[in-house]
């Protein structure tokens, strides 16, 4: 669910439709409740938020569980004999892998953008319905260059997906890891029906499933806070008026009404994200954990198999290492919202992290090494929001997630080429190169701390001497997150 800009109600954007029958008022009640000057968060205390996202988390996961389950079987494919029947060797397999990531990076800024203009409740069906349609034709290939085809195809169609979401629901990233694993097992078994080889199927009904979830979204998804009719006009507001003022030093604390956030769309918001240094320190962060989340995800199926298992068992002993990651996820993001740091959880997930993959370079049972793999699912949540937490105004938000997740996602292209086929069993090099980038996110994450913190002291100077009253109440408003009534989160 976004927030509409003021443009939503000028008969160009999307929202007049709903202004024409009957929703304008409805826009107008909640924004000025929201806006009203005697608005605070206290206002707002008694309400339960529960409802909300009881309504709004479990469609939108499984939509972004349906995207990870989709760009990651080709791992769950690989060991079903994909590779094989298609006559692929290594670096062509490799090929397949990092060509997703390159049509992913590049369209996940202008998919966002087109998010913030389009209605959420159509596009996101949409690209599901393009990539749900990609799948099948996977599972239809006969040759090298068509599976590299699809798979460009495939990124291109899921770019955007996930800023569209939101970084809560990176934990149903991992429950498609299990879900890959139990569902290739099962789908594996139909290898022969209709003269098709058991991965074939594996593409197939995994993209009809997407199809027919992207159809169910079309009408359970909402689109404004404004709009949505399962919540009341104050639930409503309060909504707004969290989005506006996130961020901000409360009212209270510095004696003078709260900035709102810029809405309106300029596209110097957007220049100012790809010029905003924290969003590319932020980066080599992700990288630090993506690089090891798409070398489990993509690999893992041929790392167990390689250590001694049947495929079927492989295919099966991956859902305890997802299932685990998925509920510590969930625990440690509620735990990092009720303390509003960040911050702590990255780093010592990555130190963990680190830990996992050194241990991994001695010898030890299997079982032992597959428990170390499942560290970086843990840290994924914090870092999108982190970012996501410290960029005001609502396009230059989108803007700066979308460049986050579309170049951090490149770390996938990198990480596809790590485990190599002539490195196994023990894949030394694809281990180190993943504390390679670990180390570098630690690192990243140290200088945004400190930056973090020196900044907060600087702007709490400022306003004890006054430095906000030098500003209109628009000048703070368009500044966005480096306004002095602005505090980062660390």
């Amino acid at each position: 669910m976004t927030t509409p800009s003021t443009e939503t109600l000028k008969p160009d954007r999307p929202g007049v439709a709903h202004a024409e029958h009957g929703l304008r008022e409805e826009f107008e009640k909640v924004d000025a409740v929201a806006a009203a000057p005697e608005t605070t968060f206290e206002s707002f205390a008694h309400l339960d938020e529960k409802r909300k996202d009881i309504r709004l988390i479990p469609m939108l996961a499984a939509l972004y569980l349906l995207s990870f389950l989709d760009r990651g079987n080709i791992g769950n494919a690989k060991i079903e004999g994909l590779q094989g029947d298609l006559r692929m060797t290594p670096d062509e397999y490799s090929w397949c892998l990092t060509a997703f990531f390159f049509t992913y990076a590049a369209f996940e800024v202008p998919s966002n953008l087109l998010l913030k203009k389009l209605r959420p409740s159509r596009w996101l069906p949409c690209i599901m319905i393009a990539w749900g349609t990609v799948m099948p034709l996977m599972g239809l290939v006969r040759y090298f260059r068509a599976s590299l085809a699809a798979r460009l195809f495939l990124g291109l169609t899921e770019a955007g997906l996930f800023p569209g979401c939101a970084a809560l629901f990176f934990s149903a990233a991992s429950v498609a890891g299990a879900f890959s694993g139990l569902l290739a097992f099962a789908i594996a078994k139909m290898d022969g029906v209709a003269n098709l080889e058991g991965w074939r199927w594996i593409f197939l009904l995994e993209g009809v499933a997407t199809v027919v979830i992207a159809v169910i979204a079309f009408f359970v998804l909402h689109d404004f806070p404004e709009t949505a009719t399962f919540l009341t006009e104050e639930e409503r507001a309060f909504v707004v008026f969290r989005l506006k003022y996130q961020g901000q030093v409360r009212a209270e604390e510095q004696k003078r009404t709260q900035a709102a956030q810029a809405e309106e769309f300029e596209w110097r918001y957007v220049w100012d994200a790809f010029k905003d240094w924290q969003i590319w320190v932020n980066i080599f962060v992700y990288w630090g954990i993506v690089c090891p989340l798409y070398g489990i995800s993509l690999f893992l199926p041929t790392i167990i198999r390689n250590l001694g298992y049947s495929s079927s068992k492989a295919q099966l002993m991956i859902v305890p290492i997802y299932i685990t990651a998925a509920i510590l996820a969930v625990f440690f993001a509620y735990i990092s919202d009720r303390l509003g740091k960040r911050s702590p959880f990255v780093v010592s997930f990555l130190l963990i992290m680190i830990v996992g993959f050194s241990m991994v370079h001695i010898h030890v049972e299997p079982p032992s090494r597959l428990r170390r793999r499942l560290r970086s699912r843990l840290a994924f949540p914090g870092v999108i929001t982190w970012l996501a937490n410290n960029l005001a105004g609502s396009y230059k938000r989108s803007a700066g997630m979308a460049i986050q997740i579309g170049v951090g996602n490149l770390g996938g292209a990198v990480a596809s080429n790590f485990y190599r086929q002539k490195d196994a069993p023990r894949y030394i090099l694809g281990h180190a190169l993943e504390l390679a980038f670990i180390g570098a996110g630690v690192v990243a994450a140290i200088i945004l701390i400190v930056a973090y913190a020196a900044i907060n002291k600087k702007r709490d100077r400022a306003v004890q001497d006054g430095g906000q009253d030098r500003y209109t109440a628009a000048e703070p408003s368009a500044k966005g997150d480096r306004a002095v009534t602005f505090r980062y989160i660390y």
